[in-house]
């Protein structure tokens, strides 16, 4: 059974930082180019994030590049985006997913950005 466990959400102030980890088991985490997407209350999800499979390549939504970084650690089957200067509309759940497929997604970690 493939599982996703995302981690790492809370309240933080405006301007503040966060970092997020995905937890993967039941799949070959090295063969998934994987992404980050969130959801905001009311909203569709959005795409935040991707990184391809040995973690060289990175892409970024606009609203998030220069601020937000994905990484991942193939030897410990997690993902990671470090999220800094963090804005009250980056407020949503963070899912992390595979790509392609097959779309295996977690359960989501809350953000929220508020003072």
């Amino acid at each position: 059974e493939v599982r996703l466990v995302e981690s790492g959400g809370g309240l933080v102030q405006p301007g503040g930082s966060l970092r997020l980890s995905c937890a993967a088991s039941g799949l070959t985490f090295g063969n998934w180019e994987m992404s980050w997407v969130r959801q905001a209350p009311g909203e569709g999800p959005e795409w935040v994030s991707s990184i391809n499979r040995g973690g060289g390549g990175t892409y970024y939504a606009d609203s998030v590049k220069g601020r937000f970084t994905i990484s991942r650690d193939n030897a410990k089957n997690t993902l990671y985006l470090q999220m800094n200067s963090l804005k009250p509309d980056d407020t949503a759940v963070y899912f992390c997913q595979t790509v392609g497929a097959t779309a295996y997604r977690g359960q989501g970690t809350q953000v929220t950005v508020s003072s």
